[in-house]
């Protein structure tokens, strides 16, 4: 029998497309990598990769590997899943994962609240801007700005969280809207739809600065760098900035929770979505949905 350990560096290996790609994704180094990948070899008796200058590329018995090893690595997180499903008592440790701003301007705020309803749980909380696989464990349950697609979970729409323009009251060119200068996400954010929104709006009128979250656009408006397309239901509670009227559609983003369909009905799981839907459904920016 071969080393499981060694099966998952190869999963690695073989997602990445790199063992420099595979070490960052392991957090290990580019040796270890490959020692591991020669063991894994070595056990099996026979080649899976084959090490070119700048890739690696799965060998015909590779991807056939590969693919069961996917399955296999699938069962076992389904036994992870079924078996923090079987533990009723409200204990343990949940992971979330969810936007950085609702994290930092909606959830941390309640957290107090949590750990007094629920002292037995430990809620660790992931500020991420790009969505995690439940399938694999990178969290039980999920915030998303966008519809989740997973068969294998179970979703509901919380809400929306509109957006509109804002500037500071001593932006200088305030009541010369043919003079804004707009705060933009930079080129890793592109297709990010608040961005296509306000980049409509600013249409030839320049982008005076780029940032990458959020709350950066927050304290450039506040210091009057610009224009910048906030949620409404943090930037409206900030006296220093004002909304600005604009010609335009109006913008919104869904707020989806989801979580695999394995853990769902588990006791500390639950507790995590109930805690969720309250702080939602208590923001008085953040419109609930009333139909879901």
């Amino acid at each position: 029998m071969f080393d499981w350990e060694n099966l998952r560096y190869f999963l690695a290996v073989a997602r990445a497309g790199t063992l420099s790609g595979a070490a960052r994704a392991l957090q290990v180094d580019h040796a270890t990598v490959s020692r591991r990948l020669a063991a894994f070899e070595r056990e099996l008796q026979a080649s899976l990769v084959q090490r070119l200058p700048r890739a690696c590329q799965l060998t015909p018995l590779g991807q056939q590997v590969f693919e069961q090893a996917q399955a296999m690595e699938e069962g076992a997180y389904a036994i992870e899943r079924r078996t923090q499903a079987s533990r009723q008592p409200l204990n343990g440790k949940v992971t979330l994962s969810a936007p950085p701003i609702l994290v930092t301007h909606l959830l941390a705020g309640r957290l107090a609240d949590f750990r007094a309803a629920y002292p037995g749980i430990q809620l660790s909380i992931s500020a991420q801007a790009q969505q995690v696989s439940l399938s694999h464990r990178q969290a039980d349950v999920a915030l998303r700005l966008v519809r989740p697609k997973e068969a294998s979970s179970v979703a509901r729409k919380l809400g929306n969280m509109p957006f509109a323009l804002y500037a500071s009251r001593d932006y200088e060119p305030l009541r010369r809207p043919q003079e804004w200068g707009f705060i933009a996400y930079d080129a890793q954010f592109a297709d990010m739809p608040q961005q296509r929104w306000l980049l409509d709006i600013a249409g030839p009128r320049a982008v005076g600065c780029e940032l990458s979250d959020i709350s950066g656009h927050l304290a450039a408006a506040r210091a009057g760098a610009g224009v910048a397309g906030l949620p409404c239901f943090l930037a409206d509670a900030d006296p220093t900035l004002l909304r600005l009227k604009h010609d335009g559609e109006r913008f919104s983003r869904d707020i989806w929770l989801v979580v695999h369909r394995d853990l769902w009905r588990a006791a500390p799981v639950r507790a995590v979505m109930d805690f969720l839907i309250e702080v939602v459904a208590s923001h008085e920016g953040l419109a609930l949905d009333k139909t879901s």
